[in-house]
């Protein structure tokens, strides 16, 4: 089975910085695009970051300058580095992923079971 396991997070004042990961592993064919999404307290989840296979990349504006999203092939890992870490950024943190598992010829969407990220002073 294919699995997704994030790490990195933790507890940081306002503008600290932290970096998450993301490693997906199993039977994998292909990896198509990656990304993070946020879900804080009685808020709704919502999309931070993606990054496609090509490199391409978008980001929510309220992350825009400060958030980076990149990924390593080679380990089948994408991260997120956050930057200049503000309050209203406390949430939990799940990596999503389009993959293709060896058995099957179409993507699956996964996700990861989240890591807590905290900014508080």
């Amino acid at each position: 089975q294919v699995q997704l396991v994030e790490s990195g997070g933790g507890l940081v004042q306002p503008g600290g910085s932290l970096r998450l990961s993301c490693a997906a592993s199993g039977s994998i064919f292909s990896i198509n695009i990656m990304g993070w999404y946020r879900q804080a307290p009685g808020k709704q989840r919502e999309l931070v970051a993606t990054i496609f296979s090509s490199g391409r990349t978008n980001y929510a504006d309220s992350v825009q300058g400060r958030f980076s999203i990149s990924r390593d092939n080679d380990k089948n890992t994408v991260y997120l580095q956050m930057n200049t870490l503000k309050p209203e950024d406390t949430a939990v943190y799940y990596c999503n992923a389009a993959i293709r598992p060896n058995d099957l010829v179409y993507n699956v969407n996964y996700w990861g079971q989240g890591t807590q990220v905290t900014v508080t002073s």
